[in-house]
């Protein structure tokens, strides 16, 4: 599955890349695959997605919580930390 990735705040920081395109192994199929294969990346990947529990995911632009979400019928997947209001 092709999808584009997008990534904001810290994370982009850190990856120093605001988003790809990303074609994902058939063995991802749910939120939780997608972040264990983003930790297997390489160490910057592994470093942002160290405590993904903290990581927050948007699919077609929907906020997700479970790690059981499925991915079927994505396009794009957003990842950014926590939000913090005042």
């Amino acid at each position: 599955m092709r999808v584009k990735l997008l990534y904001f705040s810290w994370i982009r920081e850190r990856l120093d890349m605001t988003d790809e395109n990303a074609d994902l192994p058939d063995t991802v199929k749910t939120v939780g695959d997608l972040l264990a294969w983003q930790k297997s990346r390489g160490d910057e990947f592994e470093a942002v997605f160290e405590h993904d529990k903290v990581v927050r995911i948007a699919i077609n632009q929907e906020h997700v919580d479970n790690r059981a979400t499925e991915l079927a019928g994505a396009s794009e997947i957003a990842f950014f930390p926590p939000m913090t209001g005042g």
